[in-house]
């Protein structure tokens, strides 16, 4: 299993990333992607904290670790240069805090996510058709999610990549070590979406493929 959207005490999260990384482990995670929450007054502070953690824990783990970033209640004009700043500090992925309905986000931020080239929209709540074609054209992700406020509009979203070919994802977006869900849970949740089971299969192979290519950085 691979968990792409993480948090730790870094951002807003309750554990340090080395427990997240121990929670991981023992639910059977073989990687994970860190994404705290940061905006320009933390980015750089983040980032520089977490990659030299992962290179090395990395090592000794048993748990791939990679060091990414949630853009959060950026506005949308500025998300796009946000991306790019974050890749060029180290992040290895980058993901924009999506219009979840269970948060105030401004109207454009999906919008500006997907144009700007983010690898995947985190919990993008009732995304437009076109929105969703656009994703899909320009291979940017789409986040059905474990946490359960956000988890709202999952139905919504699958629909959406289904009818305009839009890649889907399936994080958990947790905060403490027991929001790492086995893989029984994963399946429900996916499938309780509305997902068929060969729409699930290609979640899990659309996170291989994310760190396939975070390998290579």
């Amino acid at each position: 299993m691979i968990d792409l959207h993480v948090h730790s005490s870094l951002g807003t999260g309750e554990q340090t990333p080395a427990a997240a990384m121990r929670f991981a482990k023992a639910a059977g995670y073989r990687a994970i992607a860190f994404t705290d929450h940061v905006d320009a007054t933390n980015m750089q502070q983040v980032l520089e904290s977490l990659l030299p953690m992962i290179r090395t824990y990395s090592l000794y783990s048993g748990v791939d670790l990679y060091a990414g970033v949630e853009l959060t209640h950026i506005p949308p004009q500025l998300i796009p240069d946000a991306i790019t700043e974050a890749r060029s500090i180290g992040a290895q992925l980058v993901c924009v805090h999506g219009q979840t309905i269970a948060d105030i986000v401004d109207e454009g931020t999906n919008l500006a996510a997907i144009e700007g080239g983010a690898d995947y929209l985190a919990h993008p709540g009732l995304i437009t058709e076109q929105e969703a074609q656009l994703a899909a054209e320009k291979n940017v992700y789409l986040e059905i999610t474990a946490r359960p406020e956000h988890a709202l509009t999952n139905g919504h979203v699958v629909k959406a990549a289904t009818l305009t070919g839009a890649p889907l994802l399936l994080n958990n977006g947790g905060y403490r070590g027991y929001d790492f869900i086995n893989k029984d849970r994963r399946r429900a949740i996916a499938l309780g979406a509305g997902m068929s089971k060969e729409q699930y299969q290609q979640t899990e192979n659309n996170a291989r493929t994310i760190v396939s290519k975070m390998m290579m950085l």
